[in-house]
This record gives C-alpha cells, structure tokens and sequence, in this order.
C-alpha cells in the first residue's frame, strides 16, 4: 500500500539504470592488481545504522555513510562522544534491517512524508531509553505479537522502503574505492519466531541488486529468504546468506526439520548448502562456537559464552545451539544424504547498532555498542540490553579476513563465497591452511610456504580429496599491536557408528612446549591487573607445523579447522574499572585468550 502524500518518493530503479559513479567502480575495479597468493583482509560484515528501527530507538542517528567514513578511521560523534577506531578497515557491508526500513526514511529525513506525524516525532524526540522502548513497544511490537500490522502510522508504504534502500546503495557506492577500501551492498533478514533466532545477513557481488529487500514481515521462514534469494539469482543477480546468533537460535538453526516441522531432506539441504556458504562465529552478543557445559574436555571453551542470554527470552542454551554441533550435524547429513547442508566456513562481526564498524579493541569500547543501553561505563557496570544478556556479558565484537587477490568487492565476494575466510575475536592476526600431501616441515620464505600450499593442497573452505592421511599445513601471525601467540589447535569432528564425535589436537605451541603425549606445557603470562598491559616477552610471534591426522580413517565422514589462541589480554571490563573507577561484579571476566578460527576443511566419503 503507498500512502497519501508520498507519490515524490522515488524508488530506486537500479537495474535500469545504474549510477554512473557504480559503473566507474566497477571499471576501476577490474585495474586493481591481483596478488594470486592472496591478502588478509579485515573488515565488517554485520553492522546497524539508525536506518535500523531498534538502533534508531536506542539513540543511534548516524547514517551508512557515517559507518563508511568511521571505518575508514574518520573520528565522529558516538552516544555524545567524539570516537575513531585504532586501525582503519579493509572492507564494510552496513547490514541495516530490512523490517521498517520505510519507518527509517520518515524518522531520518527532514521534509519526507510522515516526519511530522506525531508519533514519528515522538519517536525522535524520546527524551530517555525508557519511553523510547515503551513506544516502540505500542506500536510495533504489540501490534505484531497480535498478528496485527507492525508499522506503525507514518510508515508512508513500498516507496519508503525504496527510498532508504536507494540512500543505502548510495552511500556505498559513494565510498567504494576499489584497491582501498572496499563497501558491499547487503541488509540484514531479521527473523526471530518464538524468540528463536534465525537471522541472515545477505550481500550482493556487484551493483545489480533488487530495487527493495525481501524482509520478514513478506516471509518469516528461511525457506522464504531462499525462495526469493532464487529469484534473485534467476534474474542474474548473485547472493548469500549468512546466519548468526546460532547460540540464542533455541536449537533450531542446526534442526532436525525445517520452521514449518518437515524433516530436513535433499532438496532442503540442497538449497541451503547453495544459499548459505559462511556462518557468523562470534559477535557482540557471545561466541557460537562451544561452551563448556557441552565441550567439557575443551579446556578453551569458556569463552565469551554470554550465558546471561539464558535468562531473557527463554533461550535456554543447548547442544544444538552452537556451530561446532552444527559442523557436525552436517557431515552426518552428508552421509545420509549425500549433501552437507551445514558446510559453513566462519566469519565474524559485532552487530553494533551504534553505526560503527569493527569497533573491537577491548581497550577502545569506551563507547558501547548499543546506542544509549550501554554507552558508559557507569550503565554497562549495572544494566542489560533489553531481552537480550546483562551487558557486562557482552563484547566488543568480533572481525572477518578474507584471504582475497585483491581489495575489490567481486575479489572479497568471491572468496567469502569459496569459505577462504577466518574469524577472530577482534585481533587481526592471521591464520593459513592447507590440506594435502607433500608439505615441507619449513620453508624458506612465506611465499614459498603459500606456494606450496596452493600447488599440494586445497586451503581453508575446501575438500580434502586424497587417499592418504591429510597432512595439514598451517601457519599464523600474530596481530602486530597484539601479544605473542600461545598455539594452533585443529578441531577435528567425524561421524561414525552412527554418532559424531570431535577431538581439540595441539599441533604447535610456542616456546616448544607441545610434548611428546600431544599436550601442552601452560604459560604462565599474566596481564597486568593494574594497567591492563600484556606479557611481552613469552609466546612466539609466528607459529607453523605440518600435521597429520594420526586417527585417520577413509571411510569416516570428517571436517577439520584451525584454532589459534594468543596470550591473554585484559578484557574491557578491566578497563573500564581502571578508567571509570566502576565495579563489576567478581563472577565478571577481566582477563580473556583471543583468538581466531579459520573456516574448516572437509573430508567427504561419497
């Protein structure tokens, strides 16, 4: 329905005609020189603007093109403060809600019909957090609970939707600067029946992307997002989707069956594998990969598990929650079916919905991440982000690499495609592997072990094909404002005799503390409780060994992946208590293990 007063609105029409500004990008693009052996980049690829209706109510008021200008280390006004990130960004996608996009372009935008509209502006001008949720509360989500419409009066229709999806694409094409900084055009699918979580953020290759996102309030289901993803597609434009938040997913996002209660078959898993290749590992709102209740004997388990999301919601945690069950689940279904329809490579994001970016150091949260729920120390010391976790339970967020031939959104796209990609807690150390046969015990020059690599072996987000044992060649650097690395773990999971199984290998530690028996001699490294500073004399900078998989068995379904863990750091927490001079609790963490994941690699049987 378009409403009166909104027929000047325009939609936005890319197809037809594309921005001239898109087609120089693109031709710029294709000048970019090419590194065959591929860079780390950094980047983000879950972020809100106040374009999203519940950061808007939270206090946010900056725009995409805000985001972009703070990723690329511009400084500008957060929640009252002046604030920069420390290290520029490689890459960017804003993932905005698709949900009341159109509500966003009348609260936004001066002049645009509705902005006057009385509830529009008391949205605008909710003198705290508490009316703001008690309005939002009136008008969305009662009415949505209801089955009712979830737009409240001003919602101006299909053209305001437009409208705030063309400023989008706009400000992305705006700061795209191929070789340099590159933006992606993606929105966020959000999708939460009965308060299980099963949102998907979905980016686009390239500038032909449909003149509007598909949002839940067109389709609840994720056999809905694909449907209208293979529409897409069909029509020439490229697509995925990415999952998060699998921990508050109340075990449906690794289901035995789909939303609507049939058993997962081929076809599902088919669609799925095809639409989803990458799934988020860790964000503001906790670590999805294991916590200790589950994975006992992984003595890294604990975390950033946010397990205060167990009293909100009634997202009690379960096995089924978390992505190493799910890898798990789908080398089984492999086997059943033929087709892993949970073959996710990992990335990582923060979810902010204060409209910045990446903002992960754990020294520079000074900020918060949710608008006015946690934007100084004296609230996040005492309160708790609405339905959500207590936000001393929160993080900062974690970072995406992509190992990519250049810095260019079809070369980052194509690679988040391939699964090439790591996520880390927020430091930007960097992680390679490769499987397969032949592998050096050192080499002479990293290029020559990358080489290598490539030319015997199949990297990250690959398939192991060979007959043999598979000799795993990994390496990592640490984060050159960070500590020493401690070591690599693989995690190895594997169906057989009918259950799925997984084992945490040492392969490497620093200092050669890895023994004869497999274990690891513990460091003793310390942070300094009283300044927050890191051990910088033990660990080692660089760590890289060749590992065989000593359990091996042909016929066993199988994924590995890396983990790599560096000395501990101080946690935020511990620094707003040296700078605010606020307590948090004693159960509360002040000292963590970062660390990174790199996406797995596959052993399959038929």
């Amino acid at each position: 329905m378009i409403r009166p007063g909104c027929a000047h609105i325009l939609g936005i029409g890319l197809l037809a005609a594309m921005p001239a500004p898109a087609a120089m990008a693109q031709t710029a693009e294709s000048d970019v020189p090419k590194n065959p052996l591929k860079e780390a980049y950094f980047g983000e690829q879950h972020v809100h603007t106040g374009v999203s209706m519940d950061a808007f109510i939270a206090g946010n008021r900056l725009t995409p093109d805000d985001a972009y200008r703070f990723a690329q280390g511009e400084e500008i006004m957060v929640n009252g403060s002046m604030h920069k990130i420390k290290r520029p960004l490689d890459f960017v996608a804003v993932t905005d809600h698709s949900e009341f996009m159109g509500e966003a372009y009348s609260l936004m935008n001066e002049g645009a019909p509705g902005y006057d509209d009385e509830v529009a502006v008391a949205f605008r001008e909710a003198p705290d957090l508490k009316t703001a949720l008690g309005l939002y509360a009136e008008y969305v989500l009662t009415p949505l609970a209801g089955g009712g419409d979830p737009h409240p009066e001003f919602f101006q229709g299909e053209e305001a939707i437009k409208s705030t999806w063309k400023k989008n694409f706009e400000a992305t094409e705006k700061h795209y600067k191929p070789g340099k900084f590159t933006t992606i055009h993606a929105y966020e699918w959000t999708s939460a029946p009965g308060g299980s979580n099963q949102h998907r953020n979905v980016f686009f290759r390239d500038t032909n992307v449909p003149d509007m996102p598909f949002s839940s309030n067109e389709g609840a289901d994720p056999e809905m997002l694909w449907a209208w993803m293979q529409a897409q597609r069909d029509d020439g434009k490229k697509v995925f989707a990415i999952p998060h938040n699998s921990n508050e997913s109340k075990g449906l996002l690794f289901a035995e069956a789909s939303l609507t209660g049939v058993p997962i078959g081929k076809d599902y898993a088919e669609t799925r594998a095809s639409m989803e290749p990458l799934i988020e590992m860790m964000q503001i709102k906790g670590n999805s990969e294991v916590v200790p209740n589950f994975w006992p004997r992984d003595e890294f388990a604990d975390f950033e598990n946010a397990t205060t999301i167990q009293q909100f919601n009634g997202r009690g945690f379960v096995k089924e929650n978390f992505v190493r069950y799910g890898l798990g689940r789908g080398v089984k279904y492999h086997a059943d079916l033929g087709v892993n329809p949970f073959k996710y490579g990992f990335v990582g994001g923060t979810d902010s919905h204060n409209g910045t970016p990446s903002n992960v150091e754990e020294d520079n949260y000074s900020v918060g991440s949710h608008g006015l729920a946690d934007r100084t120390a004296e609230v996040r010391a005492t309160s708790n982000l609405e339905g959500e976790m207590l936000v001393a339970d929160m993080n900062p967020g974690a970072l995406t690499a992509v190992w990519a031939e250049s810095n260019t959104r079809g070369a980052i796209w194509d690679s988040m495609m391939a699964k090439e990609t790591f996520a880390t807690s927020g430091p930007r150390m960097k992680v390679r592997v490769f499987a397969g046969q032949g592998f050096a015990d050192k080499y002479d020059s990293y290029e020559a072990m990358v080489t290598d690599g490539y030319a015997k072996g199949v990297p990250m987000g690959g398939d192991y094909t060979g007959s043999e044992a598979p000799q795993f060649l990994v390496w990592a650097m640490k984060d050159p404002i960070g500590p020493n690395l401690d070591r690599i773990q693989i995690i190895k999971g594997w169906y057989a005799d009918g259950e799925m199984k997984d084992r945490v290998y040492d392969v490497v530690a620093s200092g050669d503390r890895l023994q004869a028996d497999g274990k690891v001699t513990p460091i003793d490294a310390p942070i300094n409780l009283e300044t927050g500073a890191f051990n910088a004399e033990k660990g080692d900078p660089e760590l890289m060994a060749v590992w065989t998989d000593p359990e091996w068995d042909a016929a066993q379904e199988a994924f590995y992946y890396v983990r790599v863990l560096q000395l501990p750091t101080a946690r935020w927490t511990l620094y707003d208590e040296l700078r605010a001079g606020v307590k948090y609790p004693d159960n509360v963490k002040r000292e963590i293990v970062e660390r990174a994941w790199a996406s797995p690699i596959w052993h399959e049987v038929n």
